[in-house]
């Protein structure tokens, strides 16, 4: 996952899942302008093994954290961004500071799929479990990204447990995905949380903290 090599900066003139917009608007009078992108809709789950009491999150090498951190270290790499080529990187960062935890998700980009039959995919290619609808509980959804794409994200909470598990998930290699599955053990959760030396998004936050109040309650006691 950490072997990164022959970095390139270029211009992006098309992709598959980012479109560039300006919007040019008047609001209470005063004229105005946003630059956004427009994306894909996303689900994520929420996923706990009962066999094991612990969450199962995914960890990924992610370009656009990566790049962060080299224009924190390198800003002279996004300097004139007009032109056809950016500076080559001499001695580019560990790609460890590009890798990030996450919930296992996916972009809603299968129309004749409904966002629970998406994230049912997403449970078995991701993590390896296979999950029903009827295992998916809908926590809630909300927009991510406001300043840039405003893309509505849905989460959900899925139980699993050791006999549900038919592969070791990983994503799709065909598909340029490579994702390690990560367990990380109920009483850790909350330290593991707020602990910033391991990179996450907010999502893994998010939901840790709804497990707490909403299903650990409700767990047998030991």
């Amino acid at each position: 996952m950490e072997a990164i090599e022959e970095l390139a900066v270029q211009p992006c003139t098309s992709s598959l899942y980012l479109r560039p917009f300006r919007l040019s608007y008047r609001q209470n009078g005063t004229k105005k302008f946003w630059d956004f992108m427009r994306t894909h809709d996303s689900v994520s789950i929420l996923i706990f093994n009962t066999s094991r009491q612990c969450f199962v999150v995914v960890k990924q090498f992610r370009p656009a954290v990566y790049m962060c951190e080299i224009e924190r270290h390198h800003p002279q790499v996004f300097e004139n961004q007009d032109k056809e080529s950016f500076p080559s990187l001499e001695n580019p960062l560990p790609a460890v500071v590009g890798v990030t935890y996450e919930l296992c998700a996916g972009i809603v980009d299968k129309p004749g799929l409904s966002l629970e039959e998406i994230a049912c995919e997403e449970v078995l290619e991701e993590c390896g479990y296979r999950v029903s609808i009827a295992d998916l509980r809908r926590i809630t959804s909300y927009r991510s990204g406001v300043g840039v794409t405003g893309s509505r994200q849905t989460l959900f909470y899925a139980e699993v447990n050791d006999q549900m598990r038919t592969s070791g998930g990983g994503g799709q290699p065909e598909e340029g995905e490579l994702i390690e599955v990560v367990e990380i053990p109920l009483g850790e959760s909350m330290k593991f949380a707020y602990d910033e030396t391991f990179p996450k998004t907010m999502g893994v936050i998010f939901s840790f903290m709804w497990f707490h109040s909403n299903i650990a309650p409700k767990l047998p006691k030991k």
